[in-house]
Formats: C-alpha cells, sequence, structure tokens
C-alpha cells in the first residue's frame, strides 16, 4: 500500500513540474485570434474605424466588441473574410458616417512642405521637397490625416465617383407594413 502511494505521489510531481515548465516553455503572447484579424487588417492607422489603429480594432474584434465591417480602407472583401473568420454573418460597409473620398491637392497652392506625405500611413502622395505634391487615387484611403498638418490649406477630400465598379445594391429600408393596408384573405366559397 506504502508503494502504491510513493508511487502515485511520484508520478503526481513528475507530471506537475512537467507541466510547469510547459506553461512555462509554450506560453502563448497576446490573443492568437485577434493576431490574425490584425494580419488581415490593411494596417493603415487610419482611425476610420473609431479606434486609434489597426491593432487595437483587430482586440476589440477578437473580444466581440466590434462590428466587423468598419474598416474603409478594407472593403467588402474584408469584411466577408473576417466574417468567414470569426462565425459571423456578413454586413454592410459602415459608410454612412462618412462617404468615401480620395485627397486632391490644388496645385497653385500647394509649396511642397512635405508634411502631408510624412502624415499619409499609405504612401499615396507622391512628390519632393519645394516641388509639387500629388495624390494616388487608387492608393488614397480618404483618412484625412494629411489634411490637419498642411500649413495652406491645399488638401480637401472629395467624394469618389461611384462608377460601375464601386456601385452596389442598396439595401431595402425596414419600413413595417401598415396593418390597414392588407387586404384580409377571404374564402371564395
Amino acid at each position: 500500500m506504502l508503494a502504491a502511494i510513493l508511487a502515485l505521489s511520484t508520478l503526481a510531481v513528475f507530471f506537475g513540474v512537467l507541466l510547469g515548465y510547459s506553461a512555462l516553455r509554450f506560453r502563448v503572447e497576446g490573443d492568437p485570434i485577434a493576431d490574425q484579424i490584425d494580419a488581415l487588417l490593411p494596417q493603415t492607422q487610419c482611425g476610420q474605424c473609431g479606434f486609434p489603429g489597426c491593432r487595437p480594432y483587430a482586440e476589440a474584434l477578437a473580444k466581440g466588441e466590434a462590428e466587423i465591417n468598419r474598416c474603409l480602407p478594407g472593403g467588402e472583401a474584408l469584411v466577408l473574410t473576417l466574417a468567414d473568420l470569426l462565425g459571423r454573418e456578413p454586413v454592410a460597409m459602415d459608410i454612412k458616417k462618412k462617404v468615401p473620398s480620395v485627397a486632391f491637392i490644388d496645385p497653385e497652392l500647394c509649396i511642397g512642405c512635405t508634411r502631408c506625405i510624412q502624415a499619409c500611413p499609405v504612401d499615396a502622395i507622391i512628390g519632393a521637397t519645394k516641388q509639387l505634391h500629388a495624390v494616388l487615387n487608387s492608393e488614397c484611403t480618404g483618412c484625412e490625416l494629411c489634411v490637419e498638418p498642411c500649413p495652406v490649406d491645399c488638401i480637401e477630400m472629395r467624394p469618389i465617383p461611384e462608377d460601375i465598379q464601386r456601385w452596389r445594391w442598396p439595401y431595402p429600408a425596414h419600413q413595417p407594413v401598415a396593418s390597414d393596408s392588407v387586404a384580409p384573405l377571404r374564402d371564395a366559397a
């Protein structure tokens, strides 16, 4: 009887030490789901989602505290990918707060200070010191981070025109049906 207790105690100590070592050696730093979500996000750090950057948005998504449709630079493709990853239903992009737009630099006013280039998180502005700057519309996310640093206010946000590539069928408004507008069914007999 004493030998059995001693054997079980020895096994318990051995496996306890093994588990303790494994916990220290193979510890997971951070949330792996948040890491996967963060890898999918465009990393523009623009703040259009309402969070200060992509990582805080990814952490909120992993906890279920944010909707999957708030990243405008990621677009609908990102919404579908996040819905698949998180097991949620895809929803329409949350663009009611802001019309999708791109920056435009007025060539008559630009002094070439490069402050807008330094502020752009996606390198959508091209130019050189004391030269005219221009915006690559295909790269601009519309984050408006370049507008404030401009000392001569030559940058304005212009809405992106709707074309066949950007057009989406509008979602129907949820309107209740009035009870007197529906005629009751009657038997023909």
